[in-house]
């Protein structure tokens, strides 16, 4: 009875009953709603993610595919709560079934809140927020880079302010706020600023701006992404945050290097009021002209009274005119006398140019050439050179001795090596009835197993060399044959080998 009713129930391989329930599962629940908490989060290579999505009494196995797991606005972590849509799918290789994530959300504002402090202490860890990061704002800068949204109110408000207080140089880097996308945009718009070259066609901003209005909690989430905090962390222009309203805090407020409550305030903070600075000049200018007027009356003043302590220019000059007087007179008198001195040395001077003192200054010259002349013999010059010649000739022959003694050294030392290099050659084991096996390429074969069959070998021997080839053949040597060993070989006559050794 039993085996009647068994053979009546329809057979399965094992296949078509996991297709089977493939097409159930799938049938039934093609898209679903599933809400729970992230436990364990696997990112491999390949760039997909798997997860397991539990609550109190069962686990659900999900996967995110490479191409949704990178468009994701929240990253999923453990120990989140969170709500998934997807769709429900079988495993057949493992008999398992699991929910392919095409979404993922938090479950409620108190999971949102429990992942941002978290992540807020892991940042902090690493020093992003410390205070001793943070640079100065420039106090006038020349270029303001916004990132911001293009067409939102903000870059409005940022500019009308901008205007207001002092017009400068805006760039705006236009990306999204909110959505999934926002968070890789704002990271790249802080890179892209920080990357512009100084002095090229684009200038380089000197403070940047990243700005957005208000909103929920998940509206602002894109500015608590870690990308986004270490891109504002890392950036090499000071940066001012202004996201929200003044109630409103992101993690890019603790990486930036100023926050202000709104985007109208990070403006202001940006520069300073044109007004304010013209009146200051103004009133710096009118200190100025003050000081130096005041500087010139005290000069004068001073001037005055060093004046009334000065002797009068008359009685200055009373001793030096009456000097000039007495002078004036002796004038005369001395000039009288100059001319007879001078007078009286050309004369004697005349005297010495005449013919008779000419004669006897010649006279005496040749005198002196004379005596000078007998002083200068030859033997005087010959002595020291004679002295000079048998100096270099006893150095010229001692050298020739040195040289001959380092030949006949340099004769003995190679004819020692040589003898050397023969004692220590291979030529003579050669000749001891010894070979030399190479390869094709020149090296040398030292065993049997080196010798590859089928290659070619040159095998030298004391009077020339042999080509072989190896057969590869047994272990056991052949017969030797009896012409080889009757006579020696011709150079590079041809060969075979047979077995492994040659």
């Amino acid at each position: 009875m039993a085996s009647s009713a068994t053979s009546n129930v329809t057979e399965y391989s094992v296949s078509e009953i996991s297709q089977a329930v493939k097409r159930t599962i799938e049938g039934e629940f093609a898209y679903v709603r599933v809400r729970g908490e992230l436990g364990r989060v696997s990112r491999p290579g390949s760039g997909h993610v798997y997860l397991d999505l539990k609550d109190e009494k069962a686990v659900l196995s999900g996967v995110i595919w490479k191409g949704v797991a990178a468009g994701l606005s929240i990253q999923p972590e453990q120990g989140l709560e969170v709500v998934v849509t997807g769709r429900l799918t079988t495993f057949p290789g493992q008999s398992r079934y699991q929910i392919v994530i095409e979404a993922i959300e938090p479950a409620g504002l108190g999971a949102l809140m429990a992942l941002l402090e978290e992540r807020k202490k892991k940042l902090a860890a690493e020093g992003l927020f410390d205070p001793a990061r943070k640079q100065l704002l420039p106090y006038l800068p020349r270029v303001i880079g916004v990132v911001t949204s293009p067409t939102g109110a903000v870059i409005r408000d940022i500019l009308h302010r901008l205007e207001d207080r002092f017009p400068v140089h805006v760039l705006v880097w236009p990306v999204r706020v909110q959505g999934e996308t926002s968070a890789r945009e704002l990271a790249r718009g802080i890179a892209g600023f920080n990357a512009l070259p100084e002095g090229g066609a684009i200038p380089h901003p000197d403070v940047l701006i990243v700005a957005r209005g208000g909103g929920s909690l998940e509206d602002l989430w894109s500015f608590n992404e870690e990308i986004v905090v270490r891109a504002a962390a890392a950036s090499d222009i000071p940066l001012i945050s202004a996201v929200g309203h003044e109630t409103d805090w992101t993690l890019i407020d603790y990486a930036a290097d100023e926050r202000a409550p709104t985007p109208t305030a990070a403006a202001e903070r940006a520069v300073p009021v044109r007004a304010d600075l013209l009146a200051t000049v103004a009133d710096l200018k009118r200190r100025h002209d003050i000081a130096i007027a005041r500087r010139f009356e005290d000069a004068k003043v001073r001037l005055r009274a060093a004046e009334r302590g000065l002797p009068r220019i008359a009685d200055l000059l009373a001793l030096p005119r009456q000097r000039l007087d007495m002078l004036a007179e002796r004038l005369p008198v001395a000039g009288r006398g100059g001319v007879a001195r001078y007078r009286a040395r050309f004369r004697e001077a005349a005297a010495a140019t005449r013919p008779q003192a000419l004669r006897r200054m010649v006279d005496d010259r040749r005198r002196r050439f004379l005596s000078l002349a007998d002083r200068l013999s030859p033997d005087l010059l010959s002595r020291p050179i004679d002295v000079r010649r048998a100096r270099l000739t006893e150095i010229a022959e001692r050298a020739d001795a040195a040289y001959l003694r380092r030949i006949r050294d340099a004769r003995a030392e190679v004819s020692r090596l040589q003898q050397m290099m023969r004692a220590l050659g291979y030529d003579n084991v050669l000749k001891r009835g010894f070979a030399l096996v190479r390869g094709a390429d020149g090296q040398l074969i030292r065993t049997a197993k080196a010798a590859l069959a089928g290659a070619a070998l040159d095998i030298q021997f004391a009077d020339g060399h042999v080509t072989a080839a190896v057969d590869g053949g047994g272990d056991n040597p052949p017969p030797r044959s009896t012409q080889r060993r009757s006579g020696a070989a011709k150079p590079d006559a041809q060969a075979s080998l047979f077995g492994e050794e040659g």
